[in-house]
């Protein structure tokens, strides 16, 4: 609740990256890519939530190009071998939800939500208290994710 009660609206769209790598951590931003880049979910589901998120402000994915979805898509196929390593999940959801009624909080900025996911991962918690349980903070998460993304060393073609 700390986390949730603390975060101001963002004015604008906050998926549209600038070049200020200092604001990164602040931003939960784990990986830049030049075509796209990966960012934590400040409200998550599971542990380890990402989105993958092209640099371009598009709505709809046949707006992004070749290029622009070549780039997502090889930033994405990272992400998901990051999260396989760092989290052992037993699976991963993995969606985008494309305009308002889809249930896109962001409509016209496209992304991708990846969710690591395990057996019986789901719990008395959100039924009961309406309440997720987070195991580690999201500034840790945006470290160890940030530092497995910096060892990888390269950018995805």
């Amino acid at each position: 609740m700390e986390h949730v009660a603390s975060v101001d609206a963002p004015s604008g769209c906050f998926l549209c990256l600038d070049d200020d790598v200092g604001a990164d951590a602040e931003r939960l931003i784990v990986r830049r890519g030049k075509g796209a880049f990966v960012i934590l979910n400040r409200f998550p589901y599971n542990n380890g939530h990402v989105m993958v998120v092209p640099r371009a402000h598009v709505a709809r994915p046949e707006d992004l190009g070749a290029a622009g979805w070549a780039s997502l898509a090889a930033l994405l196929s990272q992400t998901i071998a990051i999260l396989r390593e760092a989290y052992g999940p037993d699976g991963l959801n993995l969606g985008m939800n494309l305009g308002s009624a889809a249930g896109a909080g962001v409509a016209d900025h496209i992304h991708w939500h990846v969710v690591p996911r395990w057996e019986g991962d789901t719990n008395f918690m959100p039924v009961l208290a309406d309440t997720k349980v987070i195991p580690q903070h999201l500034s840790e998460t945006r470290e160890d994710l940030a530092t497995r993304f910096a060892s990888a060393n390269q950018e995805p073609e």
